[in-house]
């Protein structure tokens, strides 16, 4: 028993550290996060997803299912938060803040970073997959949440995502098997790892930077969220047929807190940006002790499948 504890806490001690060296950046050395966040997600990462996705030999009725299965989940997380908000009794902005927290896990900084701690590259690949769709689903949905907005407008913020390029590249260049000249495949790959600890560090700094403190509200959001997630990413997994990896990945990831980004869009379109905040922090600081529990349970579920 303490063997398999140690195995599950190794997979998330590395993600601590280094959220921990980025809090303490923040802290002592007062770094301007808002940099550091452009350069990643408009560089860094779509650099990673094209490397993942130019790489990955899964299956594509298998990354199709996984997909799947994600998105079958997120419906769920989204009709449990308006359900709760209903039941609670909340204001029209605490609502499409609690469906938001609840609908849009961090794919990102927590996702991609302990799936590859926990399950090498075969977890990233996965995780990847998983990140492109609640991307996609995060930037063309999210805006309508808080503001509403035609189809067209949420479409045209969408494409201009450069990780939504990424997408379109990396998937040509696996079916076309493009091999890049001069080892460029060698730096697009370096620029790729480098996203990793950089989302961690700017997921430490966003925690310095926050102001934290805990209500009813930002407990029971934040439980639905680490709890409730992979709950009925579970039931999507088995209503898809999801096994072995997938299965665990997919249960792992929707255990993640809530998303970074439903703050900012909480704070640029409407909604409790408040509340939001402190959702974001204290479901990413229960994270570090919920995810060895969910990656052992997802483990067991698929060994048991």
């Amino acid at each position: 028993m303490g063997g398999s504890t140690a195995v599950l806490l190794s997979a998330v001690a590395p993600v601590a550290l280094i959220v921990g060296v980025g809090y303490l950046a923040a802290r002592l050395l007062r770094l301007d996060r808002g940099p550091l966040v452009k350069l990643t997600l408009f560089f860094l990462v779509p650099f990673l997803v094209f490397d993942q996705l130019a790489r990955n030999q899964a299956d594509l009725s298998s990354a199709a299912r996984l997909a799947a299965a994600f998105a079958l989940a997120s419906l769920g997380f989204a009709l449990a938060g308006v359900l709760a908000g209903r039941v609670f009794g909340l204001p029209a902005g605490a609502r499409a803040s609690l469906t938001a927290t609840s609908t849009f896990p961090n794919t990102g900084n927590m996702g991609l970073s302990v799936a590859f701690f926990a399950l090498g590259e075969a977890g990233l690949e996965r995780a990847t997959i998983i990140f492109v769709v609640a991307t996609i689903l995060l930037f063309g949905l999210g805006p309508a949440l808080f503001k509403g907005g035609s189809f067209w407008e949420q479409v045209k913020m969408t494409v201009r995502l450069p990780l939504i390029w990424a997408v379109v590249l990396g998937l040509l260049a696996r079916a076309f098997h493009l091999q890049l000249p001069l080892n460029l495949g060698g730096g697009i790959h370096l620029l790729g790892q480098g996203a990793i600890p950089m989302l961690l560090l700017s997921l430490g700094m966003q925690i310095a930077e926050s102001r934290f403190s805990v209500s009813a509200y930002e407990l029971a959001a934040s439980l639905l969220r680490v709890l409730g997630g992979p709950l009925l990413a579970y039931l999507a997994a088995l209503a898809l047929g999801l096994n072995g990896a997938d299965l665990v990945v997919l249960v792992l990831i929707s255990g993640m807190p809530a998303a970074v980004n439903t703050y900012l869009m909480a704070a640029e379109f409407g909604g409790d940006a408040e509340r939001t905040a402190r959702v974001v922090v204290l479901s990413t600081l229960l994270s570090f002790f919920t995810l060895p529990l969910v990656l052992g349970l997802a483990r067991l579920a698929a060994a048991a499948g």
